[in-house]
C-alpha cells in the first residue's frame, strides 16, 4: 500500500501533483466501472485521488469503502472528503476512526452543501457549523493529514471576499495543511486570490481546482453553485457549440489544457481535476501538458 501525506507530497515532488477527484455512484454496477476507470489512470501516475462525501452524508460508506480500496488495492494515495452535514460529531469520529484502522492518512474537511431540499445550511445537532471547526475536531484527535477548501471567487454564502478570507485564515490556523480551491475557468482568478491569501498570512499549499467542460449545461450550474464566473470568451465557444457534444468536449479540452498550461508556468503546485466520473477529457488534457 503505498502511503503519503499529501502537504509532503506537495512539498517533496520535483513535479507539479496531479490529483483526480470523483464522487460514489448509487449503483453496484456504477461503482464497478468506476474503479476500473480509476485503476486504468493509474498509469498517469497521479499524487493522490479523491472521492466525495454525498448530501448529507448520503455516500459517506461507499466513499470511505472506495478510498480503502483504492489505496489497498490500486496502491493510489487516497482521501476521504468528509463534510459537516446531516452528522454529529460521533459519526464523524467513527468514520475517522474507520479510516485510520485502513491506513488511510488524508481527509479533506469540508462544510458541505445543504441537501437539495433546504434552503440553507443549518448544523445537526451535535455536529459543526464550520469547517473550521471540524478541522479543529479532526486536527486534536488523528493523526491525519488535513486539506479543506478555498474559493477563488469567494464562498457563494461569504458576504465578501474579504470574510470569506478571513475564514480561511481560519481553517489554515485550525490546522489545514493544503488547500483546493473550487473549479473557475481563469487562471488569473487563481494567481489574484493566492496573492491574497499570502498578503494574509496562509503559506500552505494551494492548488488549483480545474474541470475540463464536457456538458455545457452542467457547467453553467457548477459554476453557479460554486460562485465561479465563465468568461465572455469561454462562453461564446460553448454558445457557438449548441447541442453539439463532441464539439463541446474539444472546446471544454482546449480551454483546459490553456488554463493548466498557464497555472503551472505562473506557479501552482499542481493541478486537482474535477472529473465528474468521466476520465477522457481530464486525460486528454493531462496528456496535453505531459
Amino acid at each position: 500500500m503505498r502511503r503519503m501525506r499529501i502537504a509532503d507530497l506537495y512539498s517533496s515532488s520535483t513535479r507539479p501533483v496531479v490529483s483526480f477527484e470523483f464522487f460514489p455512484p448509487k449503483t453496484d454496477a456504477g461503482y464497478r466501472s468506476l474503479y476500473a476507470t480509476i485503476a486504468d489512470l493509474k498509469r498517469l501516475d497521479p499524487g493522490f485521488v479523491s472521492v466525495t462525501w454525498g448530501a448529507g452524508g448520503s455516500t459517506r460508506t461507499k466513499t470511505v469503502d472506495l478510498v480503502v480500496q483504492i489505496q489497498r488495492e490500486l496502491g493510489i494515495p487516497a482521501m476521504a472528503h468528509m463534510t459537516c452535514v446531516g452528522s454529529p460529531r460521533e459519526e464523524l469520529a467513527a468514520t475517522l476512526d474507520h479510516l485510520v484502522r485502513e491506513g488511510l492518512q488524508n481527509v479533506l474537511a469540508l462544510r458541505g452543501d445543504p441537501p437539495k431540499d433546504a434552503a440553507a445550511f443549518v448544523p445537526v445537532e451535535g455536529g459543526f457549523a464550520h469547517a473550521s471547526e471540524l478541522v479543529a475536531f479532526i486536527r486534536a484527535r488523528y493523526p491525519l493529514c488535513i486539506g479543506a477548501a478555498c474559493y477563488p471567487e469567494k464562498h457563494p454564502d461569504a458576504p465578501s471576499a474579504e470574510v470569506d478570507l478571513a475564514r480561511l485564515v481560519e481553517k489554515v490556523q485550525a490546522g489545514a495543511e493544503f488547500l483546493i480551491t473550487q473549479l473557475f475557468f481563469d487562471a488569473e482568478d487563481y494567481f489574484a486570490f493566492v496573492a491574497r491569501a499570502r498578503a494574509a498570512g496562509i503559506a500552505v499549499p494551494i492548488v488549483p481546482g480545474v474541470m475540463p467542460v464536457v456538458s455545457a449545461a452542467n457547467a453553467r450550474r457548477m459554476a453557479q453553485l460554486g460562485g465561479s464566473r465563465i468568461p465572455d470568451a469561454l462562453e461564446a465557444e460553448l454558445a457557438r457549440c449548441g447541442d453539439d457534444d463532441d464539439a463541446t468536449l474539444e472546446v471544454g479540452v482546449a480551454w483546459a489544457a490553456a488554463q493548466c498550461q498557464a497555472l503551472l508556468a505562473g506557479g501552482a503546485p499542481g493541478l486537482h481535476f474535477y472529473t465528474l466520473n468521466r476520465s477522457p477529457a481530464a486525460r486528454r488534457v493531462y496528456e496535453a501538458l505531459f
